[in-house]
């Protein structure tokens, strides 16, 4: 899925999302195949259920706008597992 900016999202909410583009190589790592949402540059949630992974992070952070990314590793596009 690919977000465009808009006016709706506070800043804080792209500078995550970027933030989770740049460091995605080391996110693959620690996340692989795992929903994640980032609040301050950080990982506040993460897990294989994309509602809970939701739920969790609004419900730690008191936010509304929380970027929410799916790290693929990619093995299951080449039949790897």
């Amino acid at each position: 899925m690919v977000m465009e900016k808009t006016e709706s999202m506070p800043k804080e909410f792209w500078d995550d999302m970027d933030w989770g583009r740049n460091h995605f190589s080391e996110l693959m790592k620690d996340y692989p195949d795992m929903w994640i949402a980032i609040v301050n540059k950080k990982v506040v949630s993460a897990g294989k259920d994309l509602g809970k992974v939701i739920e969790e992070a609004k419900w730690k952070t008191k936010r509304k706008h929380i970027p929410v990314k799916f790290i693929d590793c990619g093995a299951h596009l080449y039949g790897w597992k």
